[in-house]
């Protein structure tokens, strides 16, 4: 049996960190959060040398052992904690060589606790573009490591990187310098009092929010001999301890780091100036979505059209192949076009990720976080509200979990309140199936109707998000000031793999966790829409016959069908809220469509797709074969009076709804956690429920 040992990959935020992750594990990674916090835990498993696997787990982005949110506390305990699973028995500490000196600052930290610890000097490629050269020897010398340079890039350094992690009981765990001389006396009587703990543990359990074994603040400051010092002193200390340790950085640079400034070339200032412009910036940056919304459609719609073809004509099969039963039905009319629903979205999807992921991969995307900086602090938001806001457009969940670090709690909350209203990727299969349904083909200025609606559906959540934190900023009395502070990282051209990986693994995130849902509730849809209750169900044939004594057998069959459906379970609780949602253009099952989606958006799709291909008794030809497909059967449905369902003012109603309504189980959850509260959850529900229905009343009232 080869042997595992556990590799904590540590690093400044834009070192590169990412990459030299999906170096080593490639699509042997998965996402969750550490036990009892919600802060995203990234680990994967790497085979080495010799048979030896490593389990690496990617620690969040942190400048210094200092920490100042949840997430630079989850480095810390863990590297703190001996008897968590997940304790490193090597660091790596990722730094990038063009910030060498600023990245070294966290790494003489983490030698301080004596653990063995390797210094990967990543974007090597780069040295001779800025006019950098390195005494490598001199650096392991000074700094008590090995030292791999790599360049995930052009992928060189990583076997030299897992040679030395194979290795690691060969690397040395003395400090790299002694950080306890800013105050002799006071780390003496600290030792003194605590002889068998680890001296750099104990003053990072004083000075930080964190514990370690049985040690607490507590304990320490109840050692009677123990002279004990007010926040004022240990701030002053931390000070010190940082200038120390620049001071140790900068004497091992100016022998171990050469920088030949006139060979070094640049054209980040300018690119800077233009995209953070106060007017070409925003301009810039509108262009770039209208381009990624347009591409989203022109792109997809082959991919699109042939997984809406394939599970039409699979359903089709299944129900004529496969023997006549219940299970039988459960397949072909519950589990397949239930799956098709949301298998469809995949292309789009996809799209929408590489995108965002390529933005992110250039460095651009610190560039609109910085921009919409100016906007959002006249709608009293923080600055760092940004990047929840941003992240909202993938999924409002993990975008909930990044308020974390805004330290103002009524800044914080703000947030997460509003980061609902942003278009995240679940309504993405709703607007664009009832984009295609209503919005006539077209282009303006090069541009589709289509494109332009659904970029313009994104501004108007953007808008009701930032209205809605001006109008909470006046309500809570928020007073307090934060400080928006960024780091601008140099432009790079994306990584192919870095962003396969990421567009792989978000999407196939997205449809296994939309799946399981889907899945689930395909079958209950069916059940509940395959039987029912009375002699209106169960005589159904009888009942429309009589009805219909002179109707063919194609037309006889399909007026069966939808008596059958009308009279069902879930034709009763349609019917039930009926009453409630026409006077925004919904018939009953598009009310069925409304309940079952809250347990996740995407999910309406599915259910549509499976209500309206319960019972269908068409046979497949050549004039409906569009009839088959989702989008066909939903362009068909009409009302009792011969009305289509699906015209524009009602698309244009359920598509506001959707805008607005909090339609997610889970993002509800993830706030009752953050916010420890029931209180705002349920205020969040029925607010933006109440906006969502007056909205798409007042748009249907006005355009029908």
């Amino acid at each position: 049996m080869s042997k595992q040992i556990n590799v904590a990959l540590i690093g400044n935020p834009n070192t590169g960190k990412t990459s030299v992750f999906n170096s080593l594990t490639g699509l042997n990674q998965k996402v969750g959060n550490y036990p009892g916090i919600t802060v995203d835990k990234k680990e994967g498993i790497c085979k080495l040398p010799r048979g030896v696997k490593a389990h690496i787990i990617d620690l969040p982005g942190t400048y210094s052992l200092n920490a100042s949110s949840l997430d630079e506390n989850v480095v810390i305990e863990l590297l703190l904690n001996k008897n968590d699973k997940d304790f490193p028995d090597v660091a790596v500490v990722v730094t990038d060589v063009e910030n060498l000196k600023r990245n070294l600052l966290l790494f003489t930290q983490i030698k301080d606790l004596e653990i063995p610890t390797i210094l990967v000097i990543n974007m090597s490629d780069r040295m001779a573009y800025k006019g950098i050269s390195l005494d490598i020897e001199h650096l392991e010398e000074r700094l008590k490591t090995k030292i791999a340079l790599i360049s995930t890039r052009k992928n060189t350094g990583i076997g030299e990187l897992k040679e030395l992690i194979t290795n690691y009981k060969t690397l040395s765990t003395e400090p790299c310098m002694n950080a306890t001389s800013i105050d002799k006396d006071y780390f003496e009587s600290l030792q003194k009092a605590f002889p068998n703990q680890l001296l750099y543990k104990l003053w990072l359990v004083i000075t930080q929010d964190v514990n370690f074994g049985k040690i607490d603040r507590n304990t320490i400051d109840a050692v009677s001999d123990f002279k004990t010092k007010s926040k004022t002193d240990l701030k002053r200390l931390q000070q010190k301890e940082t200038i120390k340790r620049y001071q140790f950085i900068n004497d091992t640079l100016k022998k171990g780091q050469t920088i030949d400034l006139k060979s070094a070339k640049d054209i980040r200032i300018k690119l800077d100036r233009l995209l953070t412009h106060k007017v070409w910036g925003y301009v810039i940056f509108a262009a770039i979505l209208l381009l990624i919304f347009q591409a989203i459609y022109d792109w997809a719609q082959v991919p699109m059209d042939f997984i809406d073809s394939t599970f039409a004509s699979f359903s089709e099969w299944a129900k004529t192949t496969l023997p006549e039963g219940a299970f039988s039905d459960l397949i072909a009319e519950g589990l397949i076009p239930g799956l098709g629903g949301i298998v469809i979205f995949i292309p789009q999807i996809a799209f929408l990720f590489l995108f965002i992921s390529i933005l992110e991969e250039s460095g651009y995307m610190s560039r609109v976080v910085f921009l919409m900086d100016r906007v959002m602090r006249r709608f009293g938001l923080s600055g760092k509200s940004v990047v929840p806001l941003i992240s909202g457009t993938a999924c409002a969940i993990p975008a909930v979990m990044a308020t974390r670090n805004i330290e103002s709690w009524k800044e914080r909350l703000i947030t997460i309140l509003v980061t609902p209203f942003m278009t995240c990727s679940a309504r993405l299969p709703v607007y664009l199936i009832i984009i295609a349904l209503v919005i006539p083909e077209g282009r303006f200025l090069g541009l589709s109707y289509q494109a332009l609606t659904l970029m313009l559906l994104y501004l108007i959540g953007f808008g009701a998000a930032v209205g809605s934190a001006y109008l909470l900023s006046k309500v809570l009395k928020i007073k307090s000031k934060s400080f928006f502070v960024i780091e601008m990282p140099n432009y790079k051209l994306p990584l192919f793999k870095n962003v396969a990986i990421t567009v792989i693994e978000k999407t196939k995130t997205f449809v296994f966790e939309a799946g399981k849902i889907i899945l689930a509730i395909s079958i209950i849809l069916w059940f509940l829409a395959s039987y029912g209750p009375g002699e209106q169900f169960n005589n159904a044939e009888t009942i429309v016959q009589q009805a219909n004594p002179n109707a063919s057998e194609t037309v006889l069959n399909d007026m069966i069908a939808e008596h059958k459906l009308e009279h069902s379970y879930i034709g009763i609780i349609g019917k039930t809220i009926e009453p409630v949602i026409q006077p925004l253009g919904y018939d009953w099952k598009i009310g069925i469509g409304l309940v079952t989606s809250f347990a996740a958006r995407e999910v309406f799709v599915g259910t549509l797709a499976t209500i309206y291909s319960v019972g269908s008794a068409n046979e497949l030809d050549d004039e409906d074969e569009a009839m088959s497909t989702i989008k066909g059967r939903m362009a068909e449905e009409v009302h009792s009076d011969g009305r289509k369902v699906f015209t524009f003012p009602s698309g244009i109603s359920l598509l506001l709804f959707y805008a607005f309504a909090m339609q997610c189980m889970s993002t509800l959850a993830i706030v009752k956690r953050e916010t420890n509260s029931w209180k705002w959850p349920v205020y969040q529900l029925v607010i933006m429920s109440g906006i969502a229905y007056f909205v798409a009343l007042v748009a249907f009232q006005i355009l029908k």
